[in-house]
């Protein structure tokens, strides 16, 4: 091991995220002198499962949402553990750090201050080695390009609307490459607000770029997602599809889910399973990611055993990027597609392992964001790396959402002809 791949050290700073609360950025510095960072994402709907971020909890600064603890974590206990690593040996430094760590959801450092750290460390070894991110952790193999979801209208935690459903997101499936799959996505998002400027609604985004507006229900929003497909010259279903996260964790509780903000009642779990039954029958939709409570399994069992040939299921508050919470589901046939994010278990290796357990069992994977963002593209190149095969960003709207798919873009430029880009869906 030269000079050129050990660490010597690692700094933190505390920086703003997308929604104006703390987080932390990491620089780490070889022997060399070579330096690179990353910036760590937070969620707002999370679940109760993931990996903890470290905040310091003195409301005399930012709420009590600080990382300053998090800060002294990185300069201290962990820059001692890894001077001398190699940082090219990714698996060996996260390792280390979990077990400096020591407990089961990294609640001691933080997964924050160890996810920095983990990012910076591959962001180095990509730069050391002269390769692309995405090629150094995925190699030769790192050709397919994700299909975004973006999210254009937003409820639940994420807006202040009237919708109970967290996420309307549309999926440009139709498109041949993902430029062009950004610019159906673009110009359906377009439609959207100019239907919605014309019937009055406010045109105000919420954390992820998707709009707001006071909808009568939750199944107008779907409504008017079609309407605007074809207002920008598309087809509905073919072109361009719907995917839902309704994020029903927010709303559900003891198998009981309560859409009253939106004017609906309280439906038990059958009901809620046909209410999705109506949908997947009346609009293009070809995805529901967390249509039950993160505890309510025989909610997504059954929607599977119900919907599962039609639709993807996906798991998010429920699997948490967990390889245990996985096989679980896998074990209980729950679901048969995983939302991927690495602040949920909270370093690259296991991040990995848990992508490399769905594609051992043929469920789909989709690499996201949080709604609390940077401006750090780190997981444009983590989705190609992994050949997740989709991604969701946020609305093509916001500077730390289009910043993720700009660097899509420059990875589909750099790729050539080797870039592949496919429906997901066309095997459903």
């Amino acid at each position: 091991m030269s000079t050129s791949t050990r660490i010597a050290n690692l700094h933190a700073r505390e920086i703003l995220d997308s929604r104006g609360n703390p987080t932390l950025a990491v620089t780490l510095v070889l022997e060399s002198g070579l330096e690179a960072g990353a910036a760590v994402p937070s969620g707002a709907s999370t679940g109760t499962n993931e990996a903890v971020e470290l905040r310091d909890g003195d409301l005399a600064r930012y709420g009590g949402k600080g990382v300053l603890a998090a800060i002294r974590g990185v300069e201290g206990p962990i820059a001692s553990v890894l001077r001398g690593h190699d940082v090219c040996d990714q698996v060996a430094l996260d390792h280390a750090m979990i077990a400096l760590d020591g407990t089961p959801n990294k609640g001691r450092l933080g997964a924050n201050a160890i996810l920095g750290v983990s990012m910076a460390a591959a962001r180095a070894a990509s730069v050391v080695e002269g390769v692309p991110l995405y090629q150094q952790l995925g190699g030769e193999e790192a050709c397919l390009l994700p299909m975004p979801s973006m999210n254009v209208l937003n409820g639940g935690k994420h807006a202040d609307s009237g919708l109970d459903f967290q996420e309307f997101m549309i999926v440009p499936l139709g498109a041949p490459t993902f430029a062009e799959a950004l610019r159906y996505g673009a110009e359906t998002y377009a439609a959207i607000r100019s239907i919605l400027h014309k019937g009055g609604f406010k045109t105000a985004v919420g954390d992820e770029g998707g709009f707001a507006p006071a909808l009568e229900n939750n199944e107008a929003a779907c409504e008017l997602i079609v309407e605007a497909i074809e207002a920008a010259g598309y087809r509905p279903g073919e072109d361009i599809a719907i995917a839902l996260d309704p994020a029903a964790s927010s709303f559900g509780e003891g198998g009981i889910y309560n859409l009253a903000r939106a004017g609906q009642g309280r439906l038990d779990r059958t009901a809620m399973l046909a209410l999705y039954g109506r949908w997947i029958n009346s609009y293009p939709i070809v995805s529901i990611e967390d249509g039950f409570a993160e505890d309510d399994w025989q909610g997504f069992t059954e929607l599977t055993a119900a919907q599962g040939q039609r639709i993807q299921v996906m798991g998010d508050d429920i699997t948490v990027t967990n390889p245990n919470f996985i096989q679980n589901a896998i074990d209980l046939k729950a679901m048969n597609a995983v939302l991927i994010k690495l602040n949920q278990i909270g370093t690259v290796t296991e991040t990995v392992e848990a992508v490399a357990l769905c594609r051992k069992v043929g469920w789909r994977t989709m690499v996201s964001h949080r709604s609390g963002e940077t401006n750090d593209d780190f997981i444009a190149d983590f989705a190609v790396a992994c050949r997740a095969g989709q991604m969701k960003c946020g609305a093509p709207c916001r500077g730390e959402r289009l910043a993720k798919y700009n660097r899509v873009l420059d990875i589909e430029r750099a790729l050539g002809k080797r870039a592949i880009f496919t429906n997901p869906f066309a095997n459903a």
